[in-house]
């Protein structure tokens, strides 16, 4: 009797905590798409700002983040699997390697703001690069790499270990049983890794604002070596500066909806993909 009503309690915080949880998510939602459904239009999507940014669109705000968004993850996601792979499947089991993967995880926990230091000091300063998408995404890279290295180990250790005994049996190299059996069997754990890092990658403030960001540019970037607009930081200008706080608000309001929609769409690619690949390899 005692345990049936433990579990009742159990199962009800449980559902109040979910339920609290997706009210929360819906209130942010609503509260962003109620303000900025007002100022979407073809106009404020495909122009660049004007008159002193209380005009025009952010279509230059929104191709700087994508650029910055897929750069980072260009470069984040092969290095972070590698690494993963290397960990899990290669490293000895030792002290060292443990206090390395302990290292990775408290690397997740340091504030975006020294990652956006250390790009300026390495990537702008030292190698050169200067403020442009390169150093951004760099930077950002950086910033998901523990994300998607911590995502990819778990998704290589939930692989059974008698795949790897059986096609090791069958003659096949480590690296071959790694390639063709354990990383398809474990590409839907990976991009969970990815899907998380969109979000953070995409909404990161304090990094760009060091290495990749300008705040008001006509036209499009036109290498990786060029300044970018980038939404997070063109939201921070326009609750921070300017004259005209009524009309910098709604734009601000409109750019949150369109980071929102953007990380959205990128996320449904990724969660596309993972799932197809989950069906094609599990049926």
């Amino acid at each position: 009797m005692r345990k049936d009503i433990a579990q009742k309690i159990g199962f009800s915080f449980i559902s109040l905590c979910m339920f609290t949880t997706v009210l929360f998510l819906f209130a942010i939602i609503y509260f962003i798409g109620s303000r900025g459904i007002k100022v979407i239009s073809w106009e404020f999507l495909t122009q660049a700002p004007r008159n002193a940014m209380t005009a025009g669109g952010v279509a230059p705000a929104i191709v700087g983040t994508l650029y910055l968004t897929l750069g980072a993850v260009v470069f984040a996601l092969p290095l972070g699997v590698a690494c993963a792979i290397y960990l899990n499947e290669y490293s000895p089991k030792s002290y060292i390697v443990n206090i390395i993967r302990l290292s990775i995880n408290n690397l997740a926990g340091v504030p975006s703001v020294v990652f956006g230091l250390f790009g300026l000091a390495v990537f702008v300063k030292f190698f050169g690069f200067g403020v442009s998408i390169l150093s951004g995404s760099l930077a950002l890279g950086i910033l998901v790499l523990p994300v998607i290295i911590s995502a990819s180990q778990e998704a290589l250790l939930a692989v059974p270990y008698s795949l790897r005994e059986a096609s090791l049996a069958l003659g096949a190299t480590k690296w071959q049983t790694i390639r063709k059996i354990v990383l398809p069997a474990a590409l839907p754990g990976i991009l969970t890794g990815v899907i998380l890092s969109i979000g953070r990658v995409a909404g990161e403030t304090a990094p760009i604002l060091f290495t990749a960001a300008a705040f008001y540019l006509k036209g499009y970037p036109k290498s990786i070596f060029s300044e970018v607009m980038a939404l997070p930081y063109h939201i921070y200008a326009l609750m921070t500066e300017g004259a005209h706080p009524e009309q910098q608000t709604a734009i601000a309001y409109g750019c949150c909806l369109i980071l929102l929609c953007l990380v959205l769409f990128m996320s449904a690619i990724a969660i596309f993909i993972r799932q197809r690949q989950r069906s094609h390899y599990y049926g």
